[in-house]
């Protein structure tokens, strides 16, 4: 990692230098390059953008469900939050980071579903949970709402943006109805 001097001027960039990289459901990515940014769609799902801005390291997580205290095996595992969290922790301190130096911000958590359990409010509350179980500040972010989110996630300076989308709630699909047309059931 180089430092420059805060007093040095540098000449406005005609291009973005940043690489995109794509995070979906049940992935992570740890990065200590500034010029990496971390992108992501959210609906219910959350996604924890954590650092340590003393090591120059960090990292996002797109996690569908919260998981529970079981630990669930092979492809499943990878769709938790419980797992994802850790999973992203690790790879932080794997790259120098030190646990007493993280923060974090948390996005997504929204209610997508009418008439549905709302399952981005439970994401939500596991992922504020964890954070405080584990003592890392939480500094910023934006959970819940009707809407979802594109995400964007600079991992090494901490900075990110988001972009709510109109119209995500969707409303669930009636149960099938029996219906008798002479000699054939129609459902």
């Amino acid at each position: 990692m180089t430092l420059e001097s805060p007093h040095k001027a540098s000449a406005p960039s005609t291009h973005d230098p940043s690489r995109k990289m794509h995070i979906v459901q049940g992935e992570f990515h740890v990065t200590d390059d500034p010029d990496v940014v971390l992108v992501t769609l959210l609906g219910s799902c959350v996604a924890a953008c954590i650092r340590d801005p003393l090591a120059g390291v960090g990292g996002m997580n797109h996690f569908l469900l919260p998981g529970c205290e079981q630990k669930a095996d092979g492809s499943e595992a990878e769709r938790y939050g419980v797992h994802l969290m850790e999973l992203l922790l690790n790879g932080l301190l794997q790259k120098g980071a030190r646990k007493e130096r993280l923060e974090a911000k948390l996005f997504g958590g929204a209610r997508t579903m009418e008439g549905l359990s709302d399952i981005g409010a439970r994401n939500a509350a596991f992922a504020e949970r964890f954070l405080k179980n584990e003592e890392i500040k939480l500094i910023g972010g934006s959970l819940g709402g009707d809407n979802g989110r594109r995400l964007q996630f600079w991992p090494v300076s901490g900075r990110a943006r988001q972009a709510m989308m109109a119209g995500t709630i969707v409303a669930p699909r009636p149960a099938p109805t029996r219906e008798s047309g002479g000699d054939v059931e129609f459902f």
